[in-house]
């Protein structure tokens, strides 16, 4: 036989024992789990069709409620370099300096630690996919293995300011014309999974959508009268292609999927964004409810309870410290972390739940329980008619369970010490220099 046929033979022998083999080895009981953690920009929940959105249409969103464990009361920072931050650290925003989206990228990988640096000794390799925001430097700096980055918020076509170029691994990409920035993250997304199907996995897969510009997608019909409708529907799309992309690997089993907001939905379009016919109080870049509270879905099959509503709270900050404990990853022994993991309770276990969450933005922050917030002023709300009414309490009620609730989160908030942290330097808003668009 000649050499090259030999060698073609031999190849194709080997191959099918080698698929086996990772195969296998991806369904070993004994391997640690993957974790794919989607995060959509500008997407509150009243654009989740689970969570009773009226105009958007979710289809494989829903699923992953369905199959898992749909949380009512997850919180997170109002602007997404604050919220990143939080979600990366498991810290929040007045002991990290990200209480701005530009004190966010004064952050330092010599003085925090990522998430991904604490998974790499656990055995995980890891991946940054679409908008690293208003971070810092960028996401091998902060310890991901693999990347493929674009500058700004929002970018989908090379016809748009920051989209003519991106980056992968180091190396400058220009983004052709009739080329979608979701679909190469996407792209980029399936072969990362291929590569390293046979090895525990972290995947942060920060998306496009919804942040505007709302541009025409590629399954927009010409004309179209409700582009925003069609973004919500292509990052649904993506979400279905990503579970079946992990099916046909033979991962599905073994990978837990977070699906999580990284603020409420942008003012521009928070009016139409309606759930029974009402709009939240408040919208990305508030302190009101729609700021902070975003959609939240947990799903693991077999691990994770199906179909299941949980109204415990949770903050950001939590991300950090679930997700070490469940890669058996060590956290900071010198950092203060302020997450908790809640492992226990996305397994469906009976556990005492968190009483409360902490948000904030520049220099207002608030402490939400079940019921009630209270903010940086003392001002106490009642939150019965959340998410769509907070009323403030007078401040000298004489209701008893205004004032336990006062005297609750007052105390919550005097062991944090938010007003000894790090301070807003900026105009108050959190934003860059007053822009509105970012």
């Amino acid at each position: 036989m000649h050499i090259k046929t030999f060698a073609a033979a031999l190849i194709l022998a080997i191959a099918p024992c080698a698929q086996g083999f990772a195969q296998a080895h991806a369904q070993d009981p004994a391997r640690k789990p993957n974790i794919v953690f989607i995060l959509a920009d500008d997407l509150g929940i009243a654009n989740v069709g689970c969570y009773g959105a009226d105009h958007a249409k979710t289809p494989n969103i829903d699923a992953l409620a369905k199959g898992g464990t749909r949380f009512t009361h997850a919180y997170t920072a109002p602007l997404c370099g604050p919220s990143r931050a939080m979600i990366m650290t498991g810290r929040y925003a007045f002991r990290t300096g990200a209480v701005s989206q530009d004190q966010t990228g004064e952050m330092s990988a010599d003085r925090e630690t990522f998430l991904p640096r604490l998974l790499k000794p656990a055995g995980y390799t890891t991946t940054s996919i679409g908008k690293w925001g208003q971070l810092p430097l960028g996401p091998a700096e902060f310890g991901f293995d693999d990347y493929l980055r674009f500058r700004g918020s929002g970018i989908y076509w090379n016809t748009q300011a920051h989209g003519n170029n991106y980056e992968r691994n180091g190396e400058p990409q220009n983004l052709r014309d009739g080329e979608y920035m979701p679909d190469l993250m996407h792209q980029h997304l399936v072969d990362f999974l291929k590569a390293h199907r046979a090895d525990p996995f972290y995947v942060y897969y920060s998306l496009s959508h919804v942040h505007s510009e709302i541009l025409p997608t590629p399954d927009s019909e010409k004309g179209s009268t409700n582009l925003y409708a069609d973004n919500i529907a292509y990052m649904d799309k993506l979400v279905g292609k990503l579970v079946n992309e992990l099916e046909r690997l033979q991962l599905r089993e073994h990978t837990l999927i977070v699906f999580f907001g990284d603020n409420g939905t942008a003012k521009a379009l928070a009016s139409r964004s309606t759930i029974g016919g009402r709009p939240l109080s408040g919208e990305k870049g508030s302190m009101l409810e729609g700021g902070g509270l975003v959609p939240m879905i947990v799903n693991w099959p077999g691990k994770v309870p199906a179909n299941k509503v949980s109204p415990a709270f949770f903050d950001a900050s939590d991300f950090v410290p679930t997700l070490a404990e469940l890669a058996g990853a060590p956290l900071p022994a010198t950092l203060k972390l302020d997450g908790r993991s809640q492992l226990a309770l996305w397994r469906g276990e009976a556990v005492t739940p968190r009483e409360w969450a902490f948000n904030q933005l520049a220099n207002h922050w608030y402490v939400r329980s079940s019921g009630w917030k209270l903010t940086e002023k003392g001002e106490l709300y009642d939150m019965s008619g959340a998410p769509f009414q907070e009323t403030l309490v007078a401040a000298d009620t004489k209701d008893e369970a205004a004032i336990a609730a006062r005297n609750r989160l007052h105390a919550a908030l005097d062991t944090l010490q938010p007003q000894n942290g790090v301070k807003d330097s900026g105009d108050g808003t959190g934003r860059h220099a007053n822009r509105q668009d970012k």
